[in-house]
């Protein structure tokens, strides 16, 4: 092999080269524990006699059996609806609160532009489990300001940890934690708008509402397509925040989130194969869900698009 030929071996291979080590990683720490989770959802254990002695369990192949016992356990879809409604009170406040701070961060008329938008960002810099615990304690009303202020006030004292409000405090957890994320991705796509695209608008006598509504709306529906994509797939895997309030309600179950309900398979009663399965349940329902729509979002675009 001449010195040119060699070269140009190292040339094309370079960028397998680079791409190697996370290839190992993903493989390493992606890739094969979803396998060997997949592979233990075909499995369970077989219990002969009274369990007791060498041999007495074994691991033997499930086949379905797993998934069936998944998709008719009645903890696991009652999970599912619970999430499901915390969901319908998320996606669309996060989305809307993020949309709007945005649009108010790029007006002309912003003051102190760089320090709001770090305001609104910090929340999302905080872990969740910590914010999980600051909001747990202020809906306590034994230790919660707000409680002491409303009696004060002679106003009622809601309590946000059981029944119907419960919803809220979690919703509004993940709301305060999330939206400056979704706030970011939507204000970087309106500052890439070229200025000439307002000069326009504004020559035609478009007002700041109509330019918000008629230009900036439709030119970063991308960024809020995106960010719907995350806002659905952090709202199936719900999990810190109903965990770290349930020491400090009975409301909440162990089973409250189909994402709860495999921890306490896996970790409480020890059944890693019934776990197993409703995880790979889990990713397939957010694989699913999250296709559709993007297929759906594509489509519309197409259509606009079309002459």
């Amino acid at each position: 092999m001449t010195s040119t030929s060699r070269k140009a071996y190292w040339v094309k291979g370079a960028p397998y080269a680079f791409l190697l080590p996370a290839t190992i990683l993903f493989a390493l720490f992606f890739a094969l524990p979803i396998g060997y989770a997949v592979w233990l959802s075909f499995r369970k254990v077989q219990v002969s006699g009274l369990g007791l002695g060498a041999g007495a369990r074994k691991e033997v192949w499930a086949g379905l059996e797993n998934y069936t016992d998944a998709l008719t356990d009645s903890e696991l879809v009652d999970g599912a609806l619970r999430v499901l409604g915390y969901g319908c009170i998320v996606v669309p406040v996060m989305l809307g609160l993020a949309l709007l701070f945005a649009l108010m961060l790029d007006s002309e008329k912003v003051r102190l532009a760089p320090v709001t938008r770090l305001a609104i960002f910090l929340p999302y810099a905080i872990p969740g489990v910590v914010a999980a615990l600051l909001w747990g304690f202020l809906y306590l009303p034994d230790v919660s300001p707000f409680y002491f202020v409303l009696e004060k006030l002679g106003l009622p004292q809601p309590d946000l940890l059981d029944g119907g409000p419960l919803y809220l405090a979690l919703s509004n957890i993940a709301v305060w934690g999330g939206t400056g994320f979704n706030m970011i991705v939507i204000y970087t796509s309106l500052q890439a708008i070229p200025a000439e695209v307002y000069e326009a608008a504004k020559l035609d006598g478009a007002t700041p509402l109509q330019i918000a509504l008629r230009i900036k709306i439709p030119m970063v529906a991308p960024s809020l397509v995106l960010t719907f994509f995350f806002s659905i797939i952090a709202t199936l895997q719900v999990f810190n925040e109903p965990t770290t309030l349930k020491p400090l309600t009975n409301s909440v179950s162990t089973t409250w989130s189909p994402l709860m309900k495999v921890y306490q398979d896996a970790f409480g009663k020890g059944d890693i194969y019934a776990a197993a399965a409703q995880a790979t349940i889990i990713a397939l329902a957010t694989l699913l869900l999250s296709f559709g729509f993007l297929r759906a979002a594509n489509r519309r675009n197409k259509q606009e698009a079309a002459p």
